[in-house]
């Protein structure tokens, strides 16, 4: 591959790119963080520290990443299914006030409306089309429910732990789920990306970000609903 094909690929890829360099870099720095402050604890309990090999394959790590992934992917969920039928004056994040719903197959470029470059299964009927068709909310809604299931998972072991530590009889899977401890991990992540999404949803009606498509272009009217820049 030559050396312009290279920066051009790059280049188009870009976006994807450096967001999952800084995902590896965040969720290493996470782990750094995350064993030096297990292990002050380990001391402040008279207990021996443990090795970074050990804390990666902790209950305590799996359970911290689990709540932040579970969180993300419902905000992804829940925006991208919600945002078919809801909308918002003014806001970019928002379809435009006449096209709520799941539009026509002609807008949607599905079946005698597919172009020669649409994927196949636009193309085809019934249950393939379908499919395709909610394939997004279906897979984010997916990795929601089996990353909650993970923190669930991981957090009745590190629970138990510290039941344990203290004296105290484990719980169930079943009985954790009813525990405060895992609604307080669950709601606290909650309620932060549904804070995020509003405040997009709301703040892009009145303030710009030249270039991003985040944002509706500089000059356009605070009332522009669906307006891109």
């Amino acid at each position: 591959m030559s050396g312009s094909s290279m920066r051009r690929r790059l280049r188009e890829n870009s976006l994807g790119l450096v967001f999952g360099v800084l995902f590896v870099l965040a969720l290493a720095g996470q782990a750094i963080a995350g064993h030096a402050d297990f292990n002050q604890q380990q001391i402040t309990d008279g207990l021996a520290p443990i090795s970074m090999a050990r804390y990666l394959t902790s209950a305590d790590f799996a359970v911290d990443v689990a709540e932040n992934w579970q969180s993300e992917y419902l905000q992804f969920f829940l925006y991208i299914v919600l945002t078919v039928w809801l909308l918002q004056k003014g806001s970019p994040e928002s379809k435009s006030l006449d096209q709520a719903g799941t539009e026509s197959d002609e807008q949607q470029l599905v079946g005698p409306y597919a172009r020669a470059d649409s994927p196949a299964w636009a193309k085809a009927a019934g249950w393939r089309r379908a499919l395709l068709s909610n394939s997004l909310g279906l897979v984010m809604g997916t990795i929601f429910l089996l990353s909650w299931l993970a923190q669930s998972i991981a957090g009745v072991s590190a629970f138990n732990e510290r039941q344990l530590s203290q004296l105290q009889a484990p719980d169930s899977w079943l009985q954790y789920l009813a525990e405060p401890d895992f609604w307080n991990r669950t709601l606290q992540n909650w309620q932060s990306e549904l804070l995020a999404v509003f405040s997009m949803a709301v703040l892009a009606i009145y303030l710009r970000q030249r270039g991003s498509p985040e944002s509706k272009p500089v000059g356009a009217a605070h009332t522009s609903t669906g307006v891109e820049g």
